[in-house]
């Protein structure tokens, strides 16, 4: 399928747009689509697809940026070289990131546009990012699940936001060293700099995880408790204390506690491994926290509870690339 769009060229708009991306395919065509033609500039940044995303991405009227290929892959690094050329190529005060499988809601970009004109103090805004299709997967409602947090001041954004350009210069853009958590902690440093985070009861994004297998979500959960130990060893020593309360719940869940069940039923007794009956407990605890009685919060508590091991194994992974000297590789669920 061929994508015709207006080029977006010489626009007045105060916002430009940066998609980032690789195999995106027919997903990458609905977020090019969903994009207002009013804006100022797309830039899109291909990551070493091998599909036609390089094609689709110029035949909409994007500039296309496509990173060297000896270089590791982050998608900091990708948002990072879209900053660039969106502010060699257009005159912006503001920028919407955006992922390429994900398409724009109507109306989303001037919510976020009058709001920060508002509040010059904010640097960052989001909305709402649903999931596109939340019914073909337990672990796609878990995504829809996650990404509902807080209305108003927030600690951090997710991949799609609207940041304010002389803001994110201010705090030297992402850090292009890290795999993932890279929008959390700019945040901190964002904050650290007295600017705020803020998230409007407006719909912003859809979202298309196409995450139907559960090794997907273990590797996906993986990459979450790497991003945890990370964040934490950068930012932990903060006030903020930035990911150790979450990161010290990921260590006990999925690495001290199992440890000392197996430990203690061999050296000691079998009877032991009773206490096993632990995750469980905390099992019926969280669906009690997110209601016993209402449609999914089983799931949730199932998945939470087991999610730790997956992300102990990524925090442990950190921390072992960080003895040894080596840089991670990237933890891809798709």
């Amino acid at each position: 399928m061929l994508l015709v769009r207006v080029k977006l060229m010489q626009k007045t708009s105060s916002i430009g747009v940066v998609v980032i991306g690789r195999n995106e395919g027919q997903r990458l065509i609905g977020c090019l689509q969903s994009l207002p033609e009013d804006v100022a500039g797309v830039v899109y940044v291909d990551s070493g697809s091998t599909d036609d995303s390089v094609k689709h991405a110029k035949l909409a009227g994007a500039h296309v940026v496509e990173l060297d290929l000896s270089i590791p892959f982050t998608a900091a690094r990708a948002r990072n070289a879209g900053f660039e050329a969106l502010e060699l190529c257009h005159d912006v005060e503001l920028v919407q990131f955006v992922d390429g499988d994900c398409s724009l809601q109507p109306g989303w970009l001037e919510t976020a546009r009058r709001f920060l004109s508002d509040n010059p103090d904010v640097a960052v805004v989001c909305g709402r990012r649903k999931e596109q299709h939340p019914d073909h997967s337990v672990y796609n409602r878990l995504c829809d699940w996650e990404w509902n947090t807080p209305i108003g001041e927030a600690d951090a954004c997710g991949g799609d936001s609207v940041m304010r350009i002389s803001a994110f210069r201010d705090a030297g853009g992402f850090r292009e060293d890290l795999i993932a958590g890279e929008e959390p902690e700019l945040c901190v440093r964002l904050r650290s700099r007295r600017w705020k985070v803020w998230r409007l009861d407006a719909d912003m994004t859809l979202h298309d995880a196409a995450m139907i297998r559960f090794s997907q979500w273990w590797r996906r959960s993986r990459r979450s408790g790497h991003a945890f130990a990370e964040g934490a060893y950068l930012h932990g020593s903060l006030a903020e204390r930035h990911n150790l309360d979450a990161l010290r719940r990921i260590l006990i869940w999925g690495v001290f506690m199992p440890l000392a069940i197996i430990l203690f039923s061999i050296a000691f007794s079998p009877w032991w491994a009773v206490a096993a009956v632990v995750y469980p407990t905390q099992l019926m605890r969280l669906s009690a926290r997110y209601g016993i009685y209402r449609k999914g919060s089983w799931e949730i508590a199932f998945f939470l509870t087991l999610g730790k091991f997956p992300e102990a194994i990524g925090a442990v992974e950190f921390y072992w690339h960080r003895f040894r000297g080596v840089s991670p590789r990237l933890i891809e669920y798709k």
